[in-house]
């Protein structure tokens, strides 16, 4: 989903690009396959390891889409890599929904639910952009309300809602999905042609950055 523009000639657009196999390759080059950020982000990451963001949104097509392969790549990474969801928030309606990522995130349950959550939107035609049908949503699946609740307006939850927003801004996100490597290069389906592609360029990143590059 592109942030300025909701068209469905650009998600159709978007959504048609090739798919390849995530295969290790070379020769990628800045400006034309990723980003390089004029001010690096400070990352979470421990000492000796790289942060990966994935920028997202529920109710993005191309993010349902690309669920399942970012699942299984982040499963076969080195243990030197961390993986962080981002959701978005374009506009101010999208915040409900980046609540209730972090909220998943406080119960340990993200991966367990990240896909139902998708499935609901996607699969089910689930209206989950507000709290009230997210409530719903969440006691289906074994949250009961008040839990879900007191974590959404929680001081931690809505922190992180507000830094995963900074993270935007400071990675200029321009549409979703959408990666971050290292606090320093940005990578989406845009500028590589398809996510598959974009996951190629993050492994090589990766070793650049290993590289000290």
């Amino acid at each position: 989903m592109q942030r300025r523009t909701f068209s469905a000639l650009t998600l159709g657009a978007l959504s048609s690009m090739p798919f390849a196999p995530a295969v290790a390759q070379t020769g990628f080059k800045e400006g034309t396959d990723y980003l390089k950020l004029s001010q690096a982000v400070p990352t979470e990451a421990g000492k000796g390891r790289i942060e990966v963001l994935e920028f997202f949104w529920y109710n993005c097509p191309h993010c349902n889409s690309f669920e399942p392969t970012l699942s299984a790549w982040s499963k076969k990474l080195p243990k030197d890599v961390e993986v962080k969801r981002v959701p978005v928030r374009f506009r101010a309606e999208f915040e409900p929904q980046q609540r209730a990522y972090y909220v998943l995130e406080a119960l340990g349950k993200v991966e367990e639910l990240q896909g139902k959550m998708f499935a609901a939107i996607h699969t089910e035609r689930q209206t989950l952009t507000t709290l009230e049908p997210l409530l719903g949503w969440a006691e289906k699946n074994g949250i009961s309300k008040k839990q879900f609740t007191d974590l959404y307006n929680s001081f931690t939850v809505i922190g992180k809602a507000r830094r995963a927003a900074q993270l935007q801004e400071q990675f200029k996100v321009e549409g979703v999905p959408a990666l971050g490597v290292a606090g320093r290069f940005y990578v989406d389906g845009s500028l590589a042609g398809s996510m598959d592609r974009a996951l190629q360029v993050v492994d090589f990143l990766l070793g650049e950055v290993r590289k000290g590059r």
